[in-house]
């Protein structure tokens, strides 16, 4: 089973997601969406799997640039929103097998269990 973890280094909750991964013995590969955005149709399986609410990125600039439309948007309309501008998407992300299993980082056995 790999696991990716999507998101940017300088993220400062990446940063803490990944010490912990090493603390728990994790093996991950980490995958930077400001060099490798994720395509399309990854955050749509994504979005599918968590909806799209808990995917964004509710305390960056990208996010509140947006106007107060972003309120009544689809969930299709969030996929082309994170499609184009991956700062939108909450970090990290877990994903498994292609499947996104969190997002965002809060230490816990729930989340070992799903990464474990």
């Amino acid at each position: 089973m790999a696991i990716q973890v999507y998101g940017i280094p300088t993220c400062g909750t990446c940063k803490k997601a990944f010490q912990w991964l090493k603390a728990n013995g994790i093996d991950y590969e980490f995958i930077n969406t400001k060099d490798h955005p994720p395509t399309q149709s990854m955050i749509d399986a994504w979005v599918s799997t968590l909806g799209s609410k808990p995917m964004r990125n509710t305390s960056g600039h990208s996010y509140r640039s947006l106007g107060d439309e972003k309120k009544t948007w689809t969930d299709a309309q969030w996929v082309e929103a994170f499609t184009q501008d991956a700062m939108l998407l909450k970090r990290p992300l877990f994903v498994c097998d292609d499947v996104a299993i969190a997002v965002g980082f809060t230490p816990s056995e729930d989340l070992l269990t799903a990464l474990a």
